[in-house]
């Protein structure tokens, strides 16, 4: 049997592709949009944390019209209390808050729907959402379970309890992310720009004199392709594996904060920027370059100003990382400061070149993302610091794992050419019984053996865990006996891995990605012994986990 990545080396790498995929569509004119014309949005802030549980915010899912590049006329999109990004929802540690999520959504998808795809069956109704909270430890029945979904007409999940999620915020300071996460259109609600920021703070990370208020940005990156008339285009497949599914999308221009390649105006002076990668499937390799006002890379070869990442998925690393470029899976994020205190009159264009697929490539790869300007003059003395110290950090101990879980992350595939029929985790579907059930409390270590050519994102819900190590095996004894046979060293994690807390991480093919989690029910919770607590683990390629590669797994009480 042929695989993929036989294929994509011998040139059909064009299967992947979006714009492969679109044969008798309307073509995307992203590549034509004049870069770096627009000013990078901010989204509005909510400070829920001067709020009771009793009085719960209102996030209303809707559609909206919003202009996305100087040159394109406003976009019909959905987006949570209707613009794209969603409102970024600001929480103290230990404050607890509820949020009423509401679904003003019309009757009809704004996008191609493909009912052989399980939970997205024509049985269902045609738009449906539920919220999830990534990164955040919350109850099951709050937790954004994928059959816990809504309508705007009444209807609901075989999960859905109420639209008032309880939010309890016992955990350090982050950048987490709320987005849709409704079986089998996950990709489709998503991509129509259901997704926000949710930032925990705390008196401790305050006292570290971080750059703030306006100096502390967050910035969503996410592919997009428009038509000329400003229309959100999302491709259908032809002579796919399914009748509409592809098996990743891939659009030809960056968004960030829901702008098509904007600018920012900066002060010389140090700023943090909280990146999300909020894409369906593009990794981003990223790095900072000298340019002109206009955005003119001036030294391709020339050395890049450096990222000091401070943060990763689960709050604050113990220290901070000097990096010149960084590379963020969907799902992830990555705090980071950048220092233009000496960099007065001069601008920064952040460039990206990952291969799409990541690493197989073969797809368009949009390389402008953002063009710092450091333009402003100095508001005020800058009296933020990037200390050398940041946060505790407590590793596990893997010699008291209760377990370790070999996991298989595979795919299937169409033998006549490769092409993607179904992705697996576990070797099971979404439905088929639970098969990882942890007990509450305890630690457990987690094996990914991956064995497509993808670099799979694989995020687990509830938890944030710590990356082991990374190991080659043999990838056709495992598939053909299920027997794992190691080939080669364990490798360390990347500097900015470790040691850090996570809860999505890059699986890469022919590895054995190893970390370890202790199972905490949120805080608050009241154990009942032998009660499953229901949780999921997927891959946060949205096309993938729309496709089977999601499993509901239990803890026990």
């Amino acid at each position: 049997m042929l695989t993929r990545r036989l294929l994509l080396q011998q040139g059909l790498a064009a299967l992947h592709s979006a714009g492969a995929l679109r044969s008798g569509q309307a073509s995307s004119i992203g590549q034509a949009l004049t870069k770096y014309v627009d000013p990078l949005p901010i989204p509005p802030v909510i400070c829920a944390s001067e709020r009771s549980p009793q009085d719960p915010i209102l996030i209303d899912a809707r559609a909206c019209r919003q202009k996305i590049h100087r040159d394109l006329p406003p976009t019909t999109l959905w987006g949570y209390n209707g613009i794209w990004p969603g409102p970024t929802i600001e929480v103290r540690r230990n404050k607890p808050i509820a949020v009423k999520w509401t679904n003003s959504l019309p009757m009809r998808h704004l996008l191609p729907i493909d009912n052989s795809i399980h939970g997205a069956e024509k049985s269902l109704p045609t738009v449906r959402s539920v919220a999830h909270l990534h990164g955040g430890a919350v109850a099951p029945e709050n937790d954004g379970y994928p059959e816990a979904w809504f309508t705007s007409h009444g209807k609901s999940g075989p999960n859905f309890v109420s639209p008032i999620n309880q939010y309890p915020n016992d955990q350090p300071p982050a950048t987490l992310w709320y987005h849709d996460h409704c079986l089998g259109i996950t990709r489709l609600n998503v991509y129509a720009g259901l997704a926000g920021f949710y930032v925990i703070r705390d008196d401790a990370e305050d006292a570290l004199h971080l750059p703030r208020g306006p100096y502390d940005i967050p910035l969503m990156l996410q592919d997009r392709q428009f038509q000329a008339d400003g229309t959100l285009l999302y491709p259908a497949a032809v002579d796919g594996t399914h009748p509409v599914w592809i098996q990743e999308f891939f659009g030809d221009v960056i968004c960030v904060n829901g702008k098509a390649m904007p600018y920012l105006d900066v002060e010389p002076r140090k700023y943090r920027f909280r990146f999300v990668n909020a894409s369906n499937s593009r990794f981003y390799h990223l790095r900072l370059a000298p340019a002109d006002i206009s955005g003119r890379v001036l030294d391709e070869d020339g050395r890049a100003l450096a990222f000091h990442q401070i943060g990763t998925d689960g709050g604050l690393l113990p220290h901070p990382v000097r990096l010149h470029y960084l590379l963020i899976a969907p799902g992830e994020r990555f705090d980071v400061v950048i220092d233009f205190s000496q960099m007065r009159d001069q601008s920064f264009a952040l460039l990206n070149d990952a291969p799409a697929p990541y690493t197989m490539g073969g797809q368009v790869v949009p390389n402008d993302v953002l063009l710092f300007k450091v333009s402003k003059p100095l508001s005020g003395p800058d009296d933020s610091t990037l200390p050398d110290t940041l946060a505790p950090f407590e590793a596990l101990n893997p010699a008291l794992a209760e377990r370790e879980r070999i996991l298989a992350v595979t795919e299937i595939e169409r033998p006549s050419d490769g092409y993607v029929v179904i992705g697996l985790l576990g070797n099971a579907r979404w439905h088929e019984p639970v098969t990882e059930d942890p007990k509450a409390g305890t630690t457990e270590i987690w094996s990914f053996a991956n064995t497509p050519g993808d670099v799979h994102p694989i995020h687990l819900h509830l938890v944030r865990f710590q990356l082991l190590n990374r190991q080659t095996f043999d990838v056709p004894t495992y598939l053909q006996s299920g027997k794992l046979v190691l080939t080669g060293r364990p490798m360390a994690p990347e500097t900015n891995e470790r040691p850090g807390m996570k809860d999505t991480v890059k699986s890469y093919p022919g590895y054995i990605t190893r970390v370890i989690q202790r199972f905490d029910l949120p805080a608050g919770t009241k154990v009942t012994a032998g009660q499953e607590y229901r949780y999921v683990w997927h891959c946060h390629i949205l096309e993938h986990e729309d496709n089977e590669m999601m499993r509901p797994y239990n803890v026990i009480g």
